[in-house]
């Protein structure tokens, strides 16, 4: 990783209103152990199919926090990307998403606030189906420049 140059995401000043970006994912049974695990969450909604069943969703469904965390890859990857950070976020969730299914999800900027260094961005997910599954809104610190490393390591020379 030493020596390596990353690339950090769009500055506030390289955004504009509607920069969009659109991904899809497959919630896969990998993906979902994997979040269980981390989290040690064992709700049966989840993932037990005898006790789904006898709900109104009528198998296991997605952890809503599950969907979130692939909003937030989106926005820490792409849209702004890496080095920006959320500091807000107003979610929905109007239709449970089940084992197996992809997701479509889309960001776009919808203001920016140069002063306080942020911008807001609206996501709307949808499932196969076209149903929406997520909609919502998220308060972003795009990445900053950063400052040079060699101008304040020579400033003791002239």
């Amino acid at each position: 990783m030493i020596d390596k140059k990353r690339r950090l995401g769009k500055r506030i000043n390289e955004l504009q209103i509607g920069d969009s970006y659109t991904a899809e994912h497959i919630v896969e049974d990998r993906d979902l152990l994997l979040y269980l695990g981390l989290t040690d969450d064992a709700n049966p909604l989840y993932i037990q199919h005898d006790y789904a069943t006898q709900t109104p969703y009528k198998r296991p469904i997605v952890p809503s926090v599950m969907l979130f965390g692939m909003v937030s890859s989106i926005i820490s990857m792409h849209l702004p990307g890496p080095g920006s950070h959320i500091v807000q976020h107003e979610m929905a969730f109007p239709k449970p998403v089940y084992h197996h299914s992809e997701v479509k999800f889309t960001t776009e900027v919808i203001a920016i606030d140069y002063d306080n260094h942020h911008i807001t961005l609206s996501v709307i997910g949808y499932d196969v189906d076209g149903d929406q599954v997520l909609n919502g809104k998220l308060l972003v610190c795009p990445a900053y420049k950063p400052k040079s490393i060699t101008a304040s390591s020579l400033e003791n020379f002239f």
